[in-house]
């Protein structure tokens, strides 16, 4: 009897132990803001190093994400967000692999969807794939759930289709919080944003080669990092 009541009490132990840890795990999360943070930078002149939004950045170095490669070094890192595709891809894959370039290409469930065969291209010729949600939703107007959501079933299709796991994340349109980033860190993501972008989102600007190449060159950058306070 006295061994019954043993056992009763030590399972009623772990069970307060367990409600204990998740209340903790509870108040924790709801202490990380979910206040929307647009990305943002200013470019600089002669090549300097972009200056970053202080307060963004702030929270992306909490969560050991990254703006900005390693400034004592010469390179340059190729990042595309690939939510649709316009025909222009193959091209850049050409191009790429004429030159032994390798780039990261950030993904949507829709061009995953609908452009297979050149997502299987970017895995064969050794380029970095990586998750940019599954309809490219502001994530900080969703519920933790709805974020995971986006991110993982992305994640999910993507290794079903060719076995790749992807381990880099782009919040879309550059909106963020630091609760997205904390959902983001403990799916075992790192956050990748970046210190310059072309107006590929407009649509007037594309197909002007030499007005993308001297934009392009004449920020290219890997001088001191930099920030900036928003007003």
């Amino acid at each position: 009897m006295k061994e019954k009541i043993s056992r009763i009490a030590f399972s009623i132990l772990i069970m307060a132990i367990i409600i204990f840890q998740f209340t903790i795990l509870a108040k924790a999360s709801e202490t990380v803001s979910n206040e929307l943070i647009a990305w943002g930078l200013r470019r600089s002149p002669n090549h300097e190093t972009p200056k970053l939004d202080s307060a963004s950045l702030e929270i992306l170095n909490k969560y050991n994400g990254i703006a900005i490669g390693d400034t004592e070094k010469p390179y340059i890192y190729l990042t595309f967000d690939m939510g649709y595709e316009a025909g222009y891809t193959e091209k850049i894959l050409d191009t790429l692999k004429a030159n032994d370039v390798k780039a990261v290409f950030f993904i949507t469930g829709h061009y995953l969807n609908t452009q297979s065969d050149l997502v299987k291209r970017m895995l064969e010729e050794g380029h970095t794939v990586g998750n940019h949600t599954v309809n490219h939703k502001s994530l900080p107007s969703l519920s933790e759930e709805e974020i995971e959501k986006e991110i993982m079933d992305l994640h999910k299709a993507l290794y079903d289709k060719f076995g790749y796991e992807m381990t880099y994340f782009r919040p879309p349109k550059g909106e963020f919080s630091e609760k997205v980033l904390n959902i983001a860190t403990k799916l075992n993501y790192k956050t990748l944003l970046w210190s310059f972008a072309y107006d590929d989102w407009n649509e007037n600007k594309q197909g002007r080669e030499e007005y993308g190449k001297s934009k392009i060159l004449d920020n290219l950058h890997n001088r001191k990092r930099s920030t900036f306070t928003r007003n």
